[in-house]
């Protein structure tokens, strides 16, 4: 079971409870504080918070960060920019959907310090600002899952530009549209 606890001073984390019986007592493991999640979910080009996934992912982490984005990828990139660099503590989870995956990814080439994981659904890698950079190498545990049904983004190209930009990659093929309703769902996010 995992359950979530606020800290004095404000510390957020994650606990995952595994219950035990024990000479009549229960005996409660604790993860450290290296396994305390900071979630972030960066929603689609024509997406906001109050999406399906945003509320999905709200729903399941309610500390989960869900904030909108609006204007040119430089414009989002630099509200990205801004959140993160508000919250000064590493360990971040990139959760990027679409063009919020192209923005994780952009993000995870310049801090790779800053991240434990991104996890892309059907990334918008064909974007000329990731696509067309040469020797792109982001070292950070990457998870995609791109559908084999999806119209918009191309995912026999996504897969090409990821195996050769993301040194830790686990590409998924999944039988879904590029909206990944049904993904969403079936994902084991604290993995």
């Amino acid at each position: 079971e995992l359950r979530h606890y606020l800290q004095p001073g404000g510390f957020s984390c994650w606990v995952r409870v595994s219950l035990a019986l024990v000479s009549l007592g229960i005996v409660y493991q604790r993860l450290g504080q290296s396994e305390a999640m900071n979630l972030l979910f960066i929603h689609g080009l024509e997406g906001s918070s109050q999406g399906m996934k945003a509320a999905y992912l709200r729903d399941r982490f309610p500390d989960v960060h869900t904030p909108d984005f609006t204007g040119s990828l430089d414009q989002r990139m630099g509200k990205l920019l801004s959140i993160l660099q508000s919250h000064p503590e590493d360990n971040w989870t990139l959760i990027g959907s679409s063009f919020g995956g192209l923005m994780a990814a952009l993000y995870a080439k310049m801090h790779p310090q800053r991240l434990d994981k991104l996890i892309l659904l059907a990334p918008a890698l064909v974007w000329p600002d990731f696509a067309l950079q040469e020797n792109l190498q982001v070292d950070v545990p990457t998870i995609i899952y791109h559908g084999t049904q999806d119209d918009v983004i191309p995912i026999d190209y996504v897969r090409s530009l990821a195996e050769r930009s993301f040194t830790q990659l686990k590409f998924n093929t999944v039988d879904d549209d590029h909206m990944l309703h049904r993904t969403v769902r079936a994902v084991d996010w604290l993995r």
